[in-house]
């Protein structure tokens, strides 16, 4: 047990140092290369114009930032591979029961949002992002290869437990369906919606940032808890990246991280809930991403039904509270207090189900 929380603990520090000594050259990279963030007038229906007014000042400011993270976050694997064939180590990163899916995640869904960072950037394209449908391909395709991947390699017993919850509710239309006829396409449907639901709440500094780093704090201690120890160094590992990430992006930001970290990381997380069976778990903790979507979704079928009537001033719901009145750091600093106290209440119903 020892063993495990040095080498936990060690992951923590060389991926704060690795990312303290990178992330300035990066910045100076970025700024060199004038990768610039671009504000957008269109919405997806109707037009932005109030969302840009509000953030017209951010234009210009670096972004694609998570690249960083996500290269400190594999250069750690690529170490920790090196230490294990010099023998210094018995297990690295690289490991099939643990991290496979998780690192393939990152790596995958990581750059569809390069790309589409990318697009916007240049402005490329008729929209000058990737296009939903597009988007929507890739995620789908990704989504379906974790889920026969899950289903077939890494079973464990996380489907038979999600099952007999289905079986408890008596639902008559559930009880008869062999596993496979929902467990994939739920598990599709679930990688959509939440990479896509922290890149909706990735709209202001440091709001989607504070709330993931909550997030995979918890999720360090769960898998430590189920003894996946590898599988918690790299929840350690995004922190501390994520951690050194903030040192230099204290406000006003320097760079930005958008699509590359917020459809990765969002992704990556419900992967890592469903490998420890800790689905409902996430639910509680993630309620103000499921909120942020939710003000989307009700704020465009409001737009298409009623012909451009509004529930909101501006969705997601973070731009609404700053349309009417809130400062950026009242509405980021209060939205993580919920997050928080969602936390607590998630990690607290975990510990009570044991």
């Amino acid at each position: 047990m020892e063993s495990h929380l040095v080498l936990i603990f060690t992951f923590w520090i060389a991926t704060f140092l690795v990312g303290f000594l990178l992330t300035p050259m990066f910045i100076k990279m970025l700024q060199e290369l004038k990768l610039w963030k671009q504000i957008r007038s269109d919405a997806t229906i109707w037009k932005a114009t109030l969302f840009a007014k509000l953030h017209k000042t951010k234009a210009g400011t670096p972004t694609m930032g998570w690249a960083i993270i996500l290269f400190t976050v594999f250069l750690m694997v690529l170490l920790s591979m090196i230490l294990q064939w010099l023998w210094f180590i018995n297990n690295s990163l690289f490991n099939a029961n643990e991290t496979y899916l998780s690192l393939f995640t990152l790596l995958t869904v990581g750059w569809l949002g390069l790309i589409d960072d990318f697009f916007n950037i240049r402005w490329i394209g008729k929209t000058k992002w990737l296009s939903a449908r597009v988007k929507m391909i890739w995620l789908t395709f990704f989504a379906t290869l974790g889920a026969f991947w899950f289903y077939y390699k890494l079973w464990w017993n996380v489907v038979d437990d999600m099952w007999n919850f289905i079986r408890t509710l008596n639902n008559p239309f559930w009880i008869d369906l062999e596993i496979w006829l929902w467990f994939i396409p739920l598990f599709i449907f679930i990688i959509i919606a939440t990479s896509n639901s922290v890149n909706l709440t990735d709209g202001l500094d440091w709001l989607a940032w504070g709330l993931l780093l909550f997030n995979y704090w918890i999720y360090t201690y769960i898998t430590y808890d189920q003894g996946l120890f590898l599988l918690s160094a790299l929840c350690m590992s995004l922190v501390w990246a994520l951690v050194a990430f903030l040192w230099f992006n204290v406000k006003p930001a320097k760079f930005y991280m958008w699509d590359v970290w917020s459809l990765a990381l969002g992704a990556n997380l419900w992967i890592i809930a469903m490998i420890t069976n800790t689905v409902f778990i996430l639910v509680i903790i993630w309620a103000i991403f499921i909120f942020e979507t939710l003000s989307v979704i009700i704020q465009l079928t409001s737009k298409k039904l009623r012909k451009g009537k509004k529930v909101f001033l501006i969705a997601p719901f973070h731009h609404h509270l700053e349309a009417i009145g809130w400062s950026e750091e009242n509405v980021v600093f209060r939205l993580w207090l919920v997050g928080m106290i969602t936390s607590v209440f998630g990690i607290i119903f975990y510990i009570l189900q044991k």
